[in-house]
């Protein structure tokens, strides 16, 4: 951030406001671990401060502390939209484009109070007052601690806020190995430790609650997985009729594209996970290396995320889409060869 513009809204958050912190939809670890610690951070300082998520979110999240004060939007529309119209500031975190958080976005687009921008993806776009932005940054988690850094403020920062900011920049880094997980990485996690955060509870509390459901359709996705070794490519998909047999609940295929990138030789991984409800193919993207997921999945499936994970839509059929895919592959095997 601008040293001008951090001045400016130091001063701005030097008197009580109302703040409203949105995370993106279909949150993840790092989305509700930035939220509701900087809510409770915000708060800590006399502001009142409210976190409403576009949509509900998986369960092994819902251990994190303050997250009973969690909005729904899905769930209470015009609670949510009465609460971000008498906002003084909202800040929104883990995304940068207003169409990443759903039909909240509308709302968005009308509110009348200052926003604030803090994100590690890609390609920003242009609607925050205030924009802390940092794509080699490990997760918004590592921002927002570095945020409250810049702000004089890390003494604030108790077991429950590093708890939270602990559990973004674990899930986001897939437990501190991927490429984004720097020294200074860890050394805010020793920060965050010190405060408080006990990092074997919070591992056990997100990678230890599997049902039986859940572990049997991650047996599903094993049997459909398909290899294309001339490609470097590995992909899995799921119909919606193998999520009903086993009783899918959001979250439950966290983490399987990583299946495939497991395996040796493969660089590109991919996901298919057909949503009936919503009439789309869910994408996720992981590679190694220098492929980019982000300007493939921008460039063929309105998605978006990071150069190595990055998230895209389909509204053609599983059949469809996956033959699209496979179709697209042969333009990019000399990238995914010399990755």
């Amino acid at each position: 951030m601008k040293k001008e513009d951090l001045q400016q809204l130091s001063a701005e958050l030097s008197q009580p406001k109302k703040v409203v912190i949105i995370p993106h939809k279909n949150p993840d670890g790092d989305a509700m671990g930035s939220t509701l610690g900087l809510k409770m951070y915000l708060e800590s300082k006399g502001h009142t401060a409210t976190v409403i998520a576009p949509n509900d979110y998986p369960s092994f999240l819902k251990w994190l502390p303050d997250n009973d004060s969690v909005v729904i939007y899905d769930a209470a529309p015009s609670n949510a939209k009465k609460i971000i119209d008498e906002a003084n500031l909202i800040f929104t975190l883990d995304f940068n484009h207003l169409g990443r958080c759903g039909d909240v976005g509308g709302i968005l687009e009308d509110a009348k109070a200052t926003f604030v921008m803090i994100d590690h993806h890609q390609q920003p776009e242009d609607y925050a007052t205030y924009v802390y932005s940092n794509t080699e940054m490990s997760s918004t988690c590592q921002m927002v601690y570095h945020f409250i850094e810049m702000l004089g403020d890390v003494p604030k920062i108790d077991a429950k806020i590093a708890t939270c900011l602990y559990t973004g920049i674990m899930t986001d880094t897939g437990s501190f190995r991927y490429r984004s997980t720097t020294s200074i990485t860890h050394n805010v996690i020793s920060k965050l430790i010190e405060a408080g955060a006990d990092n074997t509870q919070i591992h056990q509390n997100i990678y230890d609650t599997n049902t039986l459901n859940k572990l049997q359709l991650k047996g599903v996705a094993l049997k459909n997985l398909n290899l294309l070794p001339e490609f470097k490519t590995a992909f899995i998909h799921m119909s919606q009729s193998e999520l009903n047999q086993h009783n899918f609940k959001k979250g439950d295929t966290e983490g399987f594209v990583n299946i495939g990138l497991s395996i040796e030789g493969i660089i590109f991984a991919v996901i298919f996970i057909e949503n009936e409800k919503e009439g789309i193919i869910k994408m996720s993207f992981r590679s190694k290396g220098d492929f980019s997921v982000n300007e493939f999945a921008r460039n063929h499936f309105e998605g978006g995320g990071h150069n190595n994970a990055a998230g895209g839509r389909s509204e053609k059929t599983l059949t469809e889409t996956i033959a699209f895919f496979k179709s697209l592959l042969p333009k990019y095997k000399t990238l995914l060869l010399g990755s």
